[in-house]
């Protein structure tokens, strides 16, 4: 009987696994951190466009929920572990602070979306370095910026002169 391992079969390359962790890692603590400023936004915006802003931002904190989770699995599928608890994020995530308390809804907006590119610009280096380390990856990376890009623009159409 052959020896099962917790990686599938051609994932097996610890360096190849160990690439993938390092660069999907960084996406995976920018996505939760993504999620959080954008659960904070919701709860404190307020102004003409409050409720579809508000429902919006619920939009994108579920996606960056479940996109930290796809970027998450990626990794463990590999057969590699990952620090993504909360003193880890506080430390390590490019994602810039909501500004805090009630906010009129422009001003929410405007910090969502810096927040957003913050974690396109990883994603994007996500996409750049597993160009030769491993295809699969590189297209959830690829996947998760398309959508996000769309949420962006959901909420700059808000806010767009």
């Amino acid at each position: 009987m052959a020896a099962v391992t917790a990686a599938p079969k051609g994932a097996k390359d610890s360096e190849l696994t160990a690439g993938v962790a390092e660069h999907l890692t960084p996406v995976v603590i920018d996505l939760m951190a993504l999620a959080v400023e954008g659960k904070q936004a919701h709860w404190h915006v307020r102004g003409v466009n409050f409720m579809p802003v508000h429902e919006l931002l619920d939009t994108l904190v579920t996606h960056a929920r479940e996109f930290s989770d796809l970027a998450a699995e990626r990794i463990v599928t590999l057969g590699q572990s990952l620090d993504a608890r909360v003193p880890t994020i506080g430390k390590t995530t490019t994602v810039p602070s909501v500004t805090e308390g009630f906010q009129k809804t422009d001003v929410l907006i405007a910090d969502v979306i810096a927040a957003i590119d913050a974690t396109l610009v990883t994603l994007r280096s996500a996409i750049e370095a597993l160009d030769e380390i491993d295809p699969v990856s590189q297209d959830l990376a690829i996947a998760i910026t398309a959508e996000l890009e769309k949420d962006r623009w959901f909420l700059f159409s808000h806010i767009a002169k």
